[in-house]
């Protein structure tokens, strides 16, 4: 899988990537035609605890939930390792842990531990020399027999200004990140100077409706120079509301109007009905 992401991070184009939060979610963005996808931290927390994205939620539950969504999809799947849950070798155990799970790349943050949402406030950022040694604990992870690609990510644009955010990139560069991700710019203007700062390097926009970077169209940030466009809330938004809207009918004494479900039939073949009854009538008992 790691292979297969340097390979799609090779091609001069942009990729629209968007994020999952389990197994059915990551199937629906293979099925829907999409190349890769990346486990959302938010979005897990939210789902899987109904709580914020504040590291509450613990990295032997975001593994167990990558473990099953990568294991349900052929697409490299990128992980949102958080701050790599403690010091420079939890790190390096956060690493292999996500590499054995079935993740292509995992992302490491240099954000002060509990860290939270990049586009919420109350955000700090841990020193660059320590933010580096993060980075480069998951460098020798990656060397040492993880395999995967070391998506580095930097929230210091919010505390310490972009100029500050962009010379951690590059140092996360040099360290030997595969990937860099600057969190949060605040307009086409900033988003244009972080990609030329960094140009070279496969670049992470991440585009949160609501949040403080600009929504620009993918072909705007692919002129730009950018390989992948997130997009971490999009579907659980559209998920939430269309579960909402149906609470509200079903509150009504309605019904789900048909065009605003998909049919049983096709629930049954999103999930492997048909694959598992084809596979288990090849070991139908002889009466």
């Amino acid at each position: 899988m790691a292979a297969r992401l340097r390979a799609l991070l090779a091609e001069p184009r942009l990729h629209v990537m968007p994020c999952c939060w389990d197994a059915l979610s990551a199937r629906l963005i293979e099925r829907a035609g999409f190349p890769l996808s990346f486990m959302s931290g938010f979005a897990v927390s939210a789902a899987r605890l109904a709580l914020p994205d504040t590291q509450l939620i613990s990295y032997t539950e975001m593994l167990d939930t990558g473990r099953a969504l990568c294991g349900a999809v052929s697409i490299p799947v990128i992980g949102d390792a958080d701050t790599g849950h403690g010091n420079a070798l939890n790190v390096k155990r956060t690493i292999t842990g996500y590499a054995q799970a079935g993740f292509a790349a995992a992302m490491i943050e240099d954000q002060l531990a509990p860290k939270r949402c990049g586009h919420i406030r109350g955000k700090d950022v841990v020193s660059r020399g320590e933010a580096l040694a993060r980075i480069r604990a998951a460098v020798d992870a990656r060397d040492e027999g993880a395999g995967i690609l070391i998506l580095a990510r930097t929230d210091a644009a919010a505390v310490h200004g972009l100029e500050e955010a962009i010379a951690r990139a590059r140092a996360f560069r040099d360290a030997g990140a595969d990937i860099l991700f600057v969190e949060a710019p605040t307009s086409e203007a900033e988003l244009e100077r972080v990609a030329r700062a960094l140009e070279g390097t496969p670049l992470m926009a991440n585009l949160v409706e609501g949040g403080d970077t600009p929504l620009l169209p993918p072909q705007r940030l692919q002129e730009l120079g950018f390989r992948i466009a997130a997009y971490p809330l999009t579907l659980l938004s559209v998920a939430v509301k269309a579960v909402e809207d149906a609470l509200v009918h079903m509150r009504a004494g309605e019904h789900p109007a048909e065009s605003e479900r998909v049919s049983f039939a096709a629930l049954r073949e999103l999930v492997g009905f048909p694959a598992y009854d084809e596979a288990a009538e090849r070991y139908k008992a002889d009466d």
